[in-house]
C-alpha cells in the first residue's frame, strides 16, 4: 500500500523510509529534501503550521540550505500571524540577534540592513539583543532580512519569550563554561609561573625551565583559542564590514601577547607571559559576563509580560440564537492565537483573558496590574473592555474578540516598549561615531607608543603597547544610552507608564507646561445622570423612551458623556444615518424622525431655544433635540480624580498648567475652584485647543498635553509630548507618546522624576566614559598602567555604568 508524504502529499517512493515525529507521530517523507523542511518546522516549534494549513506545502528542495528553508518558512502568513504586526503593506517585528556583544554590534547592523531596499526602519537594542524591523511586504520579505544579518555573523529569529529565556540560560552556561575552563587553566599557569619565578633565584635547571614553559603554553592553548573565542568572532565580523568595534583592540592584545611567548618558547630566546595573557583573559570574560547578566536583567520585561499570554482559550459556538442562547451553545477549546475579531470566548474564574474584547455577558472582578501596576481588582460588567494577559476573578464572564492576539493591547505595549527601548538620542548617536573614531585612534596611539618604548624601553614596550590596547577600550561609552534606557522604560512599565514614543525620555525633562482637557483626565470620566428634564412631558415621550434613544445615538460615540446611557440600551431601537461630531455631539435618525444630541452651545445654532430655555439648558451636560424641537436635558456629575489636586500644585511649582475643556465655561469654572490651575479656558473646540498650545509655543513653552477623548487625538500632534490615559479612547492612545494604564495623575509626576533621573545618569555615564579614558590614556603611554590594570580598569569602566543604570529599575 502506498503512502503519501505528510508534508507535500506526494507519493512516497518506493524504497524510501524516511519520516519525521511531528506531534509525537512518526509522519511519512518522500525525499531527504520534505523530510529537512517538516524537521526545521518541529525543530523550530512551528508545528502549528500542519494544523492550520488549508494545502500541502510545496516539494522541498534538498539542495537548499537549511537555514535558507528555515528562514523561507516564515514568510508564511500562517507563521507570521504569531508574530508580526501588519498595518497596510507594513509588517512589523521583534527579532532576537545572537552575537551581539556591545553597541557596536547593534550599530553595525542597523547600517548594513539599512541598504535593503523596502525597509522601513530598523532599531537594534543592544541591552536587550533584540531588534524592531519594519518592512514593506511588497518590496521585502522576513527571510532575506534574515538572511541579511545572518550574512554579517549574526542569528536572528523571531522574539518569543519562553525561546528568549531559553537562548538566554544557553548563553549564561556557555560563558560559564569559558570562564570556569579559562579559571581553572589560569590557576595552573600561574602556579607554572610563581615556579618560574622562584626558580629564577634557585638556578634551576634550563632543560626544567623549557618543560615548565612548554607546559603553560599547551594550557594556554585552550585560554586563547575557546575563552577569548567571543572577542574573535565579534572583531571579525566588524572588520568583514569595514568597521572598528571595542573587540578590535582586545583581540590584537591576546594575539599578540600569546603570539610573542609562543615564539619565544619555539626559539628558547626572550621572556614568556602566559600568565599574564591567561589572567588578562579570565579578567575579560568576567567583565562580559556580568555585562551579559546585568543586560538580561534589564532586558526582562518584555519577556515576563510576553509569558502572560495563555496557549488555550474556550471558545463558544453559538447555537444561533446569540448571546442571549449561550446556555445552548457548544465550548470547544482551542490555541489562543487562532482567535479571531468576532469571536465569543468565556473566561472562568481564574483563568487569564485570552484576546482584547468586551464582556457581553457575566461580571466579575479582573486584576490589571500587568498593564496598570495597580494590584487591587477593577470590577467589570457587560459592555466594559478587558485586555488579554489580565487574570479574571471570581465570576464567569462571556467576552467577544475585539482583535486577534498579536495585536491585542498587551502586543502593542511589548512592541511599542521595544522601539522606546532602542531609540537612540542625539547624544547616544554622536557616541557611536565618536567609538568609532576613538577606537582607531586607541590602535593608532598604540603603533606609536610601540615605536617610542620600542627604541627607549625594548623589553617594556610590547606590555606597555598592550595597556593601551586594552584600558581605553571605550565599551562603557557605547553602554552609557541603551542601558539607562532600558532600565527607565521597564521601570515605568512596572508603574504603569507606558511609553510608546522614543523621544519621550529626551523631551521631557524640557517641559515647562502641561495642558490638560477635562472630562476624564482631571475628573474620573465615569459619569452618572442625575437628573432628566423632559421639555415636552405632554408628548408620547417618557423618560424611559428619551433614555433609550439616546442611548441608541450615544452607542456610537466614544466619548466619555456617552457611557452613563449605555446601561438604558434598548436593541430594537437602531439609528441610521448616524454622524458623530467630534467635541460636540451625535445626530441620527429613528422613526423617520431627525434626532440630535450634544453640548447646548453646538445645538442653539440651529435649534431654536426660548430665553428661559436658554437660561436653564446652559448648564445642561447635553440636550437631545428631535426635528429641531428640544425634547430633554440630561445633567450629569463627574467626580475629579483623587490625586488631581496634589499633582497639579506639584506640578505649579516650576510649570504652568492650563485647563483646555470643550465643557462649558461654567462647567470648568467649578473644577477650577477645586483644583490649583494657572490658566482654565472652556468652550473649546479641538482647533481651539491647537491653538492655545502653539501660543505657549510662541511663548517658549515646551508643552506637554494630557487628555483621553477622540477630540484630543489631533490636540496631540502640535504638543511636545501627548499623554492619554488608559482608560481613554482607542484613537487616543493610538496617537498618544505616552499612556498612563494605571489612569493616575500621579504617574505624571513619576514620568517626569524618571525621565530627569535617567537624563541625569546618562550624562553620570558618559561623563565616567569620557573621563575615565581621558586619565587612562596617557597613563598607559607613559607606561604607569600594568596589563592587570588595564584589564580591570576596562572591565570595571563598563560594570560600573551598568551597574549605574540599574538604578533606575529601583522604587
Amino acid at each position: 500500500m502506498t503512502s503519501k508524504c505528510f508534508h507535500c502529499n506526494e507519493v512516497v517512493p518506493r524504497g524510501i523510509n524516511l519520516s519525521v515525529e511531528i506531534s509525537q507521530i512518526q509522519q511519512p517523507m518522500c525525499c531527504i529534501g520534505c523530510q529537512a523542511v517538516a524537521q526545521t518546522i518541529v525543530d523550530n516549534g512551528l508545528t502549528q503550521y500542519y494544523d492550520v494549513r488549508t494545502e500541502p506545502a510545496q516539494k522541498g528542495q534538498s539542495l537548499v540550505p537549511e537555514q535558507l528553508q528555515k528562514n523561507k518558512l516564515l514568510d508564511e502568513a500562517v507563521l507570521q500571524s504569531e508574530f508580526i504586526y501588519q498595518e497596510n503593506d507594513c509588517k512589523e517585528a521583534i527579532l532576537t540577534i545572537d552575537g551581539i556583544s556591545c553597541a557596536a554590534c547593534a550599530w553595525l547592523i542597523e547600517m548594513q540592513l539599512d541598504k535593503l531596499e523596502g525597509l522601513v526602519k530598523i532599531n537594534v537594542n543592544a541591552t536587550s539583543q533584540r531588534a524592531t524591523v519594519k518592512w514593506r511586504d511588497s518590496a521585502l520579505k522576513l527571510s532575506e532580512i534574515l538572511h541579511a544579518i545572518e550574512h554579517i555573523g549574526y542569528q536572528a529569529l523571531p522574539f518569543k519569550a519562553n525561546e528568549a529565556e531559553l537562548r538566554n540560560k544557553k548563553q549564561s552556561k556557555a560563558f560559564i563554561k569559558r570562564l570556569g575552563i579559562s579559571g581553572i587553566l589560569m590557576m595552573q599557569i600561574m602556579m607554572i609561573a610563581f615556579g618560574l619565578y622562584f626558580g629564577a633565584f634557585s638556578e634551576m635547571a634550563e632543560h626544567n625551565k623549557v618543560y615548565l614553559r612548554w607546559v603553560s603554553f599547551v594550557l594556554a592553548i585552550p585560554i586563547i583559542f575557546y575563552g577569548a573565542f567571543p572577542f574573535y568572532t565579534g572583531a571579525l565580523k566588524a572588520i568583514k564590514a569595514r568597521r572598528l568595534s571595542m573587540d578590535v583592540p582586545v583581540s590584537i592584545a591576546i594575539i599578540l601577547a600569546f603570539s610573542a611567548s609562543a615564539w619565544a618558547t619555539i626559539t628558547q630566546q626572550g621572556e614568556v607571559y602566559f600568565e599574564s595573557v591567561s589572567m588578562f583573559t579570565f579578567l575579560l570574560l568576567i567583565g562580559k559576563f556580568l555585562e551579559f547578566r546585568a543586560r538580561s536583567h534589564a532586558s526582562q520585561v518584555s519577556a515576563n509580560l510576553l509569558k502572560l499570554m495563555p496557549m488555550t482559550a474556550t471558545k463558544v459556538i453559538l447555537s444561533g440564537g446569540g448571546i442571549n442562547k449561550l446556555s445552548q451553545s457548544k465550548e470547544i477549546l482551542v490555541a489562543a492565537k487562532q482567535l479571531i475579531q468576532g469571536d465569543h470566548v468565556i473566561v472562568k474564574p481564574g483563568e487569564v483573558v485570552p484576546a482584547d474584547g468586551i464582556i457581553i455577558s457575566g461580571q466579575s472582578q479582573l486584576n490589571e496590574a500587568m498593564l496598570s501596576g495597580e494590584q487591587l481588582p477593577i470590577s467589570k460588567t457587560i459592555n466594559d473592555n478587558v485586555f488579554a494577559g489580565t487574570i479574571n476573578g471570581d465570576g464567569n464572564i462571556t467576552v467577544q474578540v475585539k482583535q486577534a492576539t498579536n495585536q491585542s493591547f498587551l502586543s502593542q505595549l511589548i512592541r511599542l516598549s521595544e522601539q522606546a527601548q532602542a531609540h537612540k538620542p542625539k547624544i547616544a548617536k554622536l557616541s557611536d561615531k565618536i567609538a568609532q573614531y576613538f577606537v582607531a585612534l586607541i590602535l593608532l596611539t598604540s603603533i606609536a607608543t610601540a615605536i617610542y618604548w620600542q627604541q627607549h624601553l625594548p623589553e617594556e614596550a610590547f606590555w606597555i603597547t598592550l595597556s593601551v590596547l586594552v584600558a581605553t577600550c571605550p565599551c562603557a561609552l557605547s553602554l552609557a544610552t541603551p542601558t539607562a534606557l532600558t532600565c527607565a522604560t521597564t521601570h515605568l512599565n512596572r508603574a504603569g507608564i507606558m511609553i510608546k514614543s522614543g523621544h519621550v525620555m529626551e523631551t521631557m525633562p524640557k517641559i515647562n507646561c502641561f495642558a490638560f482637557d477635562k472630562t476624564g483626565t482631571l475628573t474620573t470620566g465615569e459619569f452618572t445622570i442625575n437628573k432628566v428634564d423632559l421639555v415636552y412631558s405632554e408628548s408620547n415621550y417618557t423618560q424611559e423612551q428619551i433614555l433609550a434613544i439616546a442611548a441608541a445615538l450615544e452607542t456610537y460615540s466614544e466619548h466619555p458623556i456617552a457611557k452613563p446611557f449605555a446601561e438604558y440600551r434598548d436593541y430594537n431601537l437602531t439609528a441610521e444615518n448616524v454622524k458623530v461630531h467630534s467635541g460636540q455631539g451625535v445626530t441620527g435618525t429613528l422613526h423617520n424622525i431627525d434626532y440630535a444630541i450634544g453640548k447646548y452651545s453646538w445645538l442653539a445654532k440651529t435649534t431654536s431655544f426660548d430665553q428661559s430655555q436658554a437660561q436653564s439648558f446652559s448648564d445642561a451636560s447635553c440636550i437631545l433635540v428631535a426635528n429641531k424641537q428640544v425634547i430633554a436635558a440630561f445633567y450629569l456629575i463627574d467626580n475629579i480624580r483623587d490625586d488631581a489636586h496634589n499633582t497639579l500644585s506639584q506640578l505649579n511649582k516650576s510649570n504652568k498648567t492650563l485647563l483646555l475643556s470643550g465643557d462649558s465655561q461654567t462647567a470648568c469654572d467649578i473644577i477650577s475652584q477645586a483644583l490649583p490651575i494657572n490658566t482654565v479656558l472652556g468652550g473649546l473646540t479641538a482647533q481651539d485647543k491647537m491653538e492655545q498650545i502653539k501660543q505657549a509655543q510662541k511663548q517658549g513653552y515646551k508643552v506637554a498635553m494630557t487628555g483621553d477623548g477622540v477630540n484630543d487625538s489631533p490636540v496631540f500632534g502640535a504638543a511636545h509630548v501627548s499623554i492619554a490615559m488608559g482608560c481613554g479612547a482607542d484613537i487616543t492612545k493610538s496617537g498618544a507618546d505616552v499612556i498612563l494604564l494605571n489612569n493616575k495623575m500621579s504617574s505624571i509626576e513619576t514620568l517626569i522624576k524618571i525621565a530627569h533621573k535617567t537624563r541625569r545618569i546618562i550624562l553620570q555615564n558618559y561623563l565616567w566614559a569620557f573621563g575615565y579614558n581621558a586619565i587612562v590614556l596617557p597613563l598607559a603611554v607613559a607606561g604607569y598602567i600594568t596589563p592587570y590594570m588595564a584589564v580591570i580598569g576596562m572591565s570595571a569602566s563598563s560594570i560600573l555604568v551598568i551597574t549605574n543604570s540599574l538604578r533606575l529599575l529601583k522604587k
